[in-house]
Formats: C-alpha cells, structure tokens, sequence
C-alpha cells in the first residue's frame, strides 16, 4: 500500500537537469556529518523544489511521542535529557513514526525564533520558567532549508553553523539552561549576484554546488510539461512515478547500512590531503569532507571500497568553496581544484571534465 504523504510536493526522481545538486544532497543524507550543501545559482533552477522533494523522499523516523526534539527512541546522542532521563530509569518510551522534518528558516527570523526562549505564557499563568523550543529543536535529525543564506544576518548563521558542526543547540535564558540534539543537514541556497558569504561561513559547509539555468530546449520542454502535469493532478503524478521514488529510497538507506563498512586507503588519503595542501586551504575540513563524501557516494553504488574516480567526482564540490581568501574574490569554479589533482594524481589534465562531475550513475 502506497504511504499517505502529508505534503503535496513533487517528487525527486523527476527533477531533471540539476544532477550534481541532487547527488550533493543524496551524499548529506547518507552520512549528515559531511556538513551540509551550499547550492549557489540561478532564480527559478529548482533549488526550492529539489530540497522539499528530497524530504518526501526519506523514509519515517521513529520518534518518541510528544517530543518536540523528534528524539530516537533508541539512539541516546539524539535525544533531550528528559527523554533520556526516562530511558535511564527504565521507562517504556512510546514510540510513533514521523515523516522526516523540513523546516524551512525565514530571513526575517530573530535568533530567539532559532534557538528557543522562555515560555512567557506558562511563566505568566504557572509561575514557571520553561523552555519552548525554536527552529533547530524543529529540524533535529531531518533538514533544515535557508533560502538567501547569503542575505541572512551573520550571527544566525553563526548560530546555524556552530549547531550544524557540533549536533547540538545550548540556550541559556533568565535562569533556564537547556541544551538539546540538533543533528541536521544544513542547506543553503541563494544566487551570487544578491551578495557573496564570508569565506569564514563558506568553509563551513561541506560543500558546494553551482546549479545553471537549463539551456537545451528539449530538457526545458520537458521540465515546463512535467510540472505542468504535477500541478494539474499532483496525487496521480506522484502515483505514476511512486515505484521509482521507492527505489531510490531503499538505495539510500542500503547506502545508509553500508557507511560503515566502507574503506579508504591510506594512498588515497595521502593523495586527498596533498590535493588540499597543495590548493592551499586552512584547516582539515577540506580533508576531512573529501574523505567522507567519497565514502557516502562509494556506498550509494553499493561497493566498499572506495576508488580514485570517486575522489575525482567529489573533490570539486568539497574544495572549490574553500579557496577564496578574500571577499571580493569569486568562488572558484572548479578549474583549479581538477588541476591540482590531475597533478597529484598523476593524470593528464585534458579538456573533458566529464570524471570530474558529480552525477547519478547511470
């Protein structure tokens, strides 16, 4: 029997033109500590759409009921004292299942709407002080969507930032301390041309993708008549392609299972490291990214060992966002990263780029 959605979006698989978007957010998924996606490009490329549809497409959580942290039933590091505290003294944990969270952060929220503050009415009609929860208690353990993440004020994407690295939020407001799991997927999106980020922000998102207005007129046609379609009868449209979504998503969490058992090579590693030694860039996140996101896309094709194609496929989107030392400087478009690494990796650095796209297999 086909799941009953409670949102009305269009579906994943459908959205064509934009493959190197949806792998990035595919790979967060399947290991979230990469650090989340920066999507810069275009007005009206789907950046909106694509990461809805990729929400509709995960499977339910478990949760345990009532929560306002979306805490796991099992899993402790995911969930808020209180649930723990239960767990500790032996209590059954009711448990339901909830669609993985989408929370959608508005330019205009404050930093109280973000992390949480004091419950006024319950201090007012109770005499206590109590937590209610923000954002980011909202987006534990699903996705948490900034559009123009370029125009937000810069200490929210601090907040936002430090959150997303550590997967956990801390308030401490007139006397109430409350410290809570936020393990998200941090997506930001916005279109270069309406202002740049620190490149102290950039470097904190695992990585980056650029997504270009279709140009051919055939994929156009084809992208105008299939949301033509979807909107006419979005039930009988998303029924039409369920059993591809389906697949898609018993992918994922095969790639989800397989993470763990998947290796890397100490050659590969070294090589990885030189790459980012060589581009020159600070710190070991670039490291660390390439590492894990060439692992994730090794995983989502089912093998466990991890090659040197897919380095190559991933290494652009990891690096190319972290080698602007100064604001008014572009971000790179990739060039300099495949050079790099067609000289450390002993390759000939010709005009096809095609190895060095991150794509779907086909």
């Amino acid at each position: 029997m086909t799941p009953v959605r409670k949102r009305r979006v269009f579906p994943f698989t459908q959205v064509v033109g934009q493959e190197e978007m949806k792998l990035a957010l595919l790979l967060n998924v399947i290991d979230p500590r990469i650090g989340g996606v920066m999507i810069m490009g275009d007005r009206g490329t789907g950046k909106s759409t694509t990461i809805r549809a990729l929400a509709d497409l995960l499977p339910e959580i478990d949760v345990v009921a009532g929560d306002p942290y979306n805490s796991s039933p099992v899993d402790p590091d995911l969930q808020s004292a209180e649930v723990r505290a239960r767990a500790e003294q032996g209590e059954s944990l009711p448990v339901e299942p909830r669609q993985v969270p989408m929370v959608d952060l508005p330019l205009g929220a404050t930093e109280d709407r973000l992390c949480g503050t004091i419950d006024i009415e319950k201090a007012l009609s109770e005499g206590v002080r109590a937590f209610e929860p923000g954002l980011l208690a909202k987006a534990n353990r699903g996705l948490l969507y900034v559009d123009e993440v370029n125009l937000l004020d810069d200490h929210l994407v601090d907040v936002l930032l430090d959150s997303a690295a550590s997967g956990w939020n801390t308030v401490e407001r007139e006397g109430v301390s409350v410290r809570h799991p936020a393990r998200f997927v941090l997506i930001g999106s916005g279109n270069p041309e309406e202002g740049e980020l620190r490149p102290q922000l950039l470097d904190r998102f695992g990585m980056s993708v650029e997504v270009r207005t279709v140009r051919d007129p055939e994929l156009r046609v084809q992208v105008v008549d299939q949301r033509t379609a979807f909107d006419s009868d979005p039930d009988g449209f998303n029924n039409s392609v369920q059993t591809t979504q389906d697949a898609l998503q018993e992918r994922v969490v095969a790639a989800q299972q397989l993470l763990n058992q998947v290796q890397l090579d100490d050659d590969l590693r070294l090589r990885i490291s030189a790459v980012c030694g060589e581009l020159d860039v600070d710190g070991l996140r670039g490291d660390i990214v390439t590492n894990r996101a060439a692992r994730a896309l090794a995983a989502f094709e089912g093998r466990t060992e991890v090659d040197e194609n897919d380095v190559a496929r991933v290494v652009a989107c990891c690096l190319r966002h972290r080698l602007r030392k100064d604001p008014l400087e572009q971000i790179d478009t990739g060039e300099r990263v495949v050079k790099v690494f067609c000289k450390v990796f002993e390759r000939p650095d010709s005009a096809d780029r095609s190895a060095f796209e991150l794509a779907l297999a086909a």
